[in-house]
This record gives C-alpha cells, sequence and structure tokens, in this order.
C-alpha cells in the first residue's frame, strides 16, 4: 500500500466480449478518477500483471450462468498478487432491472473466486445487449431481452463507496 500522501493506484479489468461489462468498468475507472485516485482500465484477457497496484476491481459479464473466461482466467493468473490486494468483483447480465432492486447470487464459479481471493465485496449490475447481436443465443435473447439495463448512478455510487472504502482503512481490508 501506498501512503496516503499519494494517490491510490486502482486496477480496473474487465472480462466483456459485447462492451457491456466494459462500459461498467468504464464508469467505474472515471470515478475514481474523479475521486482522487489513480485508476487504470485493462481488459482482462490483455492484461499481463496485476502488481504495483494498491487495490483491483475485477469484472466480468455473465454469460448463460458463467462469468466470463477472461476474468475468472485473470483471476487464477494472478491470484497469488490479489490475494495481497484490496479486491472488489462485480459481474453484469441481468437482461432486466432486477440488479437495481436488491442484491442478486453471485454465479457459482465468481462465489469461489471472491472466497478464495478474499474480495471485500462482489456486485452484481444490470447488462446490456444490442437489438441485433453476434451469435445465434445472443439473436435469440435480443427477440425478447434486448436493451440497456446499465444503470450508470448504481455503479458510480459503488465506485464512491470503494473511494471511501480506501480512504478510510487499506490495510484493514486484507484477510
Amino acid at each position: 500500500m501506498t501512503d496516503l500522501s499519494t494517490p491510490t493506484t486502482v486496477l480496473v479489468v474487465f472480462g466483456s466480449t459485447r462492451g457491456g461489462t466494459a462500459g461498467i468498468a468504464e464508469t467505474i475507472a472515471t470515478t475514481l478518477r474523479a475521486e482522487g485516485m489513480e485508476a487504470d482500465l485493462r481488459n482482462a484477457g490483455k492484461t499481463t500483471s496485476a502488481e504495483g497496484y494498491d487495490a483491483v476491481v475485477l469484472g466480468g459479464a455473465i454469460y448463460m450462468g458463467r462469468w466470463h473466461h477472461d476474468a475468472r482466467a485473470f483471476a487464477h493468473r494472478h491470484a497469488a498478487v490479489l490475494r495481497h490486494r484490496p479486491l472488489w468483483l462485480f459481474s453484469s447480465g441481468p437482461l432486466d432491472d432486477t440488479a437495481d432492486s436488491h442484491d442478486l447470487p453471485t454465479v457459482r464459479q465468481c462465489g469461489q473466486i471472491a472466497a478464495s481471493l478474499h474480495a471485500v465485496e462482489h456486485r452484481t449490475f444490470g447488462g446490456r445487449l444490442t437489438e441485433h447481436p453476434q451469435g445465434a443465443v445472443a439473436k435469440a435473447m435480443a427477440r425478447t431481452h434486448s436493451g440497456d439495463y446499465r444503470n450508470t448512478d448504481l455503479i458510480a455510487a459503488w465506485a464512491h463507496e470503494i473511494a471511501a472504502t480506501l480512504r478510510r482503512s487499506p490495510t484493514s481490508l486484507l484477510a
């Protein structure tokens, strides 16, 4: 951890196929920057290190009940580093507004990662599916569930909570 006189550095990393989860990660990074933190936004499939950051926010899209492969692979590949950093996880995927009204259960894979890496918290946010996506399954879903269900106010509020927690007690977050 850096001392409190220097900005806290946060890696915001995501696994996203159609860009919806990337947009959530971007909102988180932008909010953390507005809070005076240094936030690097990275694609999980292209990120080679989690070293050098005071904290990490890792997100993945949910497809058919599974957390995005790149998010899972990033967590496994960098587990040794992530266990020694405050870590927040998020998922995106419900194609409705249920994530706005109450906490949703964490998908099994993400829950296992959260437990093994001692994540501070996990949140699920609504997802996004365009009207004409690629892929047979996505096309079938889009007939009845297309739309943007990401609530940027809730996402930004969560990022503000992360920033406040990091300012308050960054080292006490480690197990």
